[in-house]
């Protein structure tokens, strides 16, 4: 039996033991960019500092494999990640680090190459950690890597919703047409299932910010048949960068920063549609994970 049918079965297992009643399931959004330097780290955390400030529960998933932002950001080195779920039967509970506010925080490790010499029992177990998230969270927002690799392409195409972060620099507006590019063309990209929204990050007005939303959603729908969310901006602010320099969290250290008030802009824009999302793409972090494993099968 090869990976695609252990996993089908296992996941199919987990649907057998679950109860008639609709389970909750945590919203997932994938905060990714077309390049590095662009902030998108920050905006992880500062996002998932004002949601967790306006009463809601989230957790930080770093796919951003190799680099440490979040955990500097966060003043914390992880003593577990995935890998201790994996091979060492830790429990979901056991490898969340704590953050500020009460955030929980998994590191993802050295990432998701070797996921793909699982056996039938660590898929059955991971994917069964991985659903109690849904428990611990009304929010998991995962942290991905920067560019068009294949690591972040396997998060973004079976994730439903994805926050692109850009800048007003036209290198960061021409990485995120070629990373939308290498997601819309992607093979087991499925038409529809995604909604990508843009944020505009550093920019010096709102009208900056529509301008560059403009621009790329003309783009998108012309050459890939696709359509972008405009989700709004983060202004250029002495306040984040001073922050940033220090490696803190703005939205904590500046109730009245631009920034900050940006963030809870973002965050209350994200709870006011979260009814419509949830009814149209209830696709948990479970399912996230089986799709990524049985397509590295």
């Amino acid at each position: 039996m090869d990976q695609a049918q252990q996993l089908r079965e296992a996941v199919n297992l987990r649907n057998q033991t679950s109860t008639e009643k609709e389970k909750k399931v945590a919203r997932v959004i994938a905060v990714t960019s077309g390049k590095g330097g662009v902030g998108k780290s920050n905006i992880s955390v500062n996002l998932a500092v004002t949601l967790r400030n306006m009463g809601q529960k989230v957790i930080i998933f770093d796919a951003d494999f190799g680099l440490a932002n979040v955990e500097v950001m966060f003043g914390t080195v992880p003593k577990y990640n995935l890998s201790d779920l994996i091979y060492r039967g830790m429990s979901i509970r056991e490898i969340i680090t704590q953050g500020p506010q009460g955030i929980g925080f998994i590191s993802g490790g050295s990432g998701i190459i070797g996921l793909n010499n699982l056996g039938r029992n660590q898929i059955l177990y991971l994917v069964k950690c991985i659903e109690e998230l849904n428990e611990l969270a009304d929010y998991i927002i995962i942290d991905t890597g920067a560019g068009i690799s294949s690591q972040v392409l396997e998060f973004l195409k079976v994730s439903p919703e994805v926050l692109l972060v850009t800048t007003p620099d036209p290198s960061s507006i021409a990485d995120s047409y070629s990373l939308l590019k290498a997601l819309f063309k992607n093979p087991g990209y499925v038409k529809g299932h995604t909604k990508v929204h843009l944020l505009a990050n550093k920019v010096s007005s709102k009208d900056e910010g529509a301008g560059i939303y403009e621009k790329l959603d003309t783009v998108v729908s012309k050459f890939l048949e696709e359509d972008l969310d405009f989700y709004g901006i983060i202004p250029e602010d002495n306040q984040l960068e001073k922050a940033v320099k220090q490696q803190k969290i703005v939205s904590l250290m500046y109730e009245n920063a631009k920034s900050t008030k940006a963030f809870k802009e973002l965050a209350e824009r994200i709870l006011n549609n979260d009814k419509d999302v949830n009814q149209k793409r209830r696709w948990g972090i479970s399912k996230i994970f089986s799709e990524i494993l049985s397509g590295k099968a």
